[in-house]
């Protein structure tokens, strides 16, 4: 495939806001779990786990001329657009190409269901409240809508909602249409929140651990759920410092919510995206593990890896510093891996530290700094929905 410049990118996690703030929490090995006290949605204490929180967001209503939007997950995206200077990389992308000819492609899982909960809880003579009887927010395309009216792109606008691949699918779906020709660049990203549906689906699921999460450690239990947010603009412009090199998609097919039991969607799409990046996998440095810390997930992902890599590769999690942001787990993890190409810092896989005997040598717990050239990012979602995106840089 042709390499498309990555210009801009940001992240806003429950380690802070913009990249540098999840670099910095990266490096000093601080994560930004803590004891649950979302919800709920009934009377009772929280469910009893650890997660992700974004801070502020309570504090941090749309401008009124957004108002109509407002919900806690798009609160989340303007968040996330007013960091890094996106917003006004956004004009001069308008400016430069026009607003039609930029694509806005946006991953989500959960989108503003938290919204519709609070409905539903609020009924009044079976209706909704009124601050509430607002339909754009009540869909799956609640956000792509949002962020649409937010940057004023009048592009194709998708909202991607394939679980927790939601977010890495964005940069495959905007790359085929550059490549057809149907835009010039693309807005992606994704967001998701924290809500009643998230967590006690989850833990209906028997997949939340009690405890911080430990991805790949032998005693691990379950996940840590997070919310985050995050973004990238992709440019057909070869120069770029950062490039998304190459993609691969699979689709197991194998199961409602478990994986292929050897990884071979796992691994499908990972060799799509070094054949499309025109690399060996020898060549990779780092990779974003998918790493949830639920039994299953980590044991394929793990005899995946093993299969295809060399000892070299340098592989983590890093969900022990946001929890598993779902639908945003793409865009937050390819924001990881280019802070890894920029900066040189390969992070370890935070709160494990016993080694499940399945794991390769190429799964590290310990954080290390070494210049590296590609990086990849594993997303994997319910269904078998599976995305690999491999990036490089040219320095």
């Amino acid at each position: 495939m042709r390499r498309l410049a990555i210009s801009h990118y940001t992240a806003t996690t429950a380690l802070g806001r913009g990249r540098m703030a999840q670099l910095d929490a990266l490096q000093a090995g601080r994560s930004g779990l803590a004891r649950n006290d979302f919800g709920p949605l009934h009377a009772g204490a929280p469910l009893p786990t650890w997660i992700g929180r974004v801070a502020g967001l309570e504090q941090t209503p749309l401008p009124e001329a957004l108002a109509g939007w407002e919900c806690r997950n798009n609160r989340l995206a303007w968040l996330a657009l007013n960091q890094d200077g996106l917003l006004q990389a956004i004009k001069a992308l308008r400016e430069k190409y026009g607003a039609e000819r930029i694509a806005l492609v946006i991953g989500t899982s959960t989108s503003s269901i938290g919204a519709t909960e609070e409905a539903y809880a609020g009924l009044q003579d079976g209706h909704f409240p009124a601050h509430l009887q607002r339909p754009e927010v009540h869909t799956p395309h609640s956000l792509g809508g949002f962020v649409q009216a937010a940057t004023g792109l009048r592009g194709p606008c998708v909202t991607v909602a394939t679980a927790c691949s939601s977010s890495a699918k964005v940069f495959a779906q905007a790359a085929r249409l550059m490549a057809a020709g149907v835009v010039d660049a693309a807005l992606v990203g994704g967001v998701d929140t924290l809500c009643g549906s998230v967590l006690y689906g989850f833990n209906a699921l028997g997949l939340v651990s009690g405890h911080p999460c430990m991805p790949f450690d032998v005693r691990r239990d379950g996940l840590s759920l997070g919310e985050a947010g995050g973004f990238a603009i992709l440019e057909k412009a070869a120069d770029g410092a950062l490039l998304l090199c190459g993609y691969g998609e699979s689709s197991d097919a194998h199961h409602m919510s478990a994986p292929h039991p050897e990884g071979l969607g796992a691994q499908l799409a990972m060799r799509d995206a070094l054949a499309r990046g025109g690399i060996e996998a020898a060549a990779v440095g780092y990779l974003n593990l998918h790493g949830t810390s639920t039994p299953a997930n980590d044991r394929v992902e793990a005899l995946a890896v093993a299969a295809m890599f060399p000892d070299t590769l340098h592989a983590s999690s890093t969900k022990g510093w946001t929890g598993h942001t779902l639908g945003a787990a793409g865009i937050v993890e390819s924001v990881f891996a280019l802070l890894a190409l920029e900066h040189g810092f390969l992070p370890g896989t935070l709160g494990s530290s016993e080694p499940d005997p399945v794991c390769g040598a190429q799964i590290r717990f310990v954080s290390q700094q070494a210049k590296i050239h590609y990086a990849m990012n594993n997303s994997f979602g319910f269904g078998g929905n599976n995305c690999s995106l491999l990036f490089g840089s040219v320095a």
